[in-house]
């Protein structure tokens, strides 16, 4: 009984972390949008967006901490087994747990080129197989398996959730906040001095 109440909390707890990620992608949508077409400067505004700039690094590495924490949990405490696009999904997020966090010490917002692409992929599969989740096709896929089918939903919260849009979600708020982030000032070096 308090298994399956810790799994309901988390599932909860994970699938309202997605929805903030939801929430994030749309307000930094509009906000940009809203700057690049006011034609006068908003204080308030400009003094958001240069806030959010500066902790975007951070927060694309959190994103990517606590997704790669919450998908360990199902998979080594949960013990769900993970099918072929889970497998795909974590191989384009788990490594900008590591990366990430070391493009905000370094506060290197480059690392943008070498990410995106990457979680843009990771996104794509991540839409796929909640789409396949959402709206299980009679004869399977072809990434089915008897031991992992793609279509079991092992979360289902808010009646459309699932672990497949959870890394949806986050891969595009991280994609999101790496193209807004601010990269790090240019410091001169001696040779350009002399």
């Amino acid at each position: 009984m308090l298994a399956a109440q810790t799994v309901s909390t988390m599932s909860f707890f994970f699938a309202t972390l997605a929805l903030l990620c939801w929430v994030a992608v749309i307000l930094i949508g509009v906000g940009v949008l809203v700057q690049r077409r006011s034609s006068r400067s908003i204080a308030l505004l400009e003094s958001l967006s240069a806030d959010i700039r500066r902790v975007a690094l951070p927060l694309a590495w959190l994103i990517a901490a606590v997704t790669m924490l919450g998908s360990l949990y199902y998979s080594r405490i949960q013990h769900y087994i993970p099918c072929e696009l889970c497998w795909y999904q974590r191989i384009c997020i788990y490594p900008f747990a590591v990366i990430l966090g070391i493009a905000a010490w370094r506060r290197d917002a480059g690392v943008r080129v070498y990410a995106v692409p990457v979680l843009a992929i990771g996104a794509l599969v991540a839409a796929y197989h909640a789409w396949v989740q959402a709206y299980p096709p009679v004869d399977g896929t072809s990434f089915c398996t008897a031991d992992a089918p793609c279509t079991l939903r092992y979360v289902w919260e808010f009646g459309f959730v699932s672990l497949p849009f959870m890394a949806l979600s986050a891969c595009c708020c991280m994609i999101v906040l790496l193209l807004i982030a601010r990269p790090a000032p240019r410091t001169a070096t001696t040779s350009e001095s002399s």
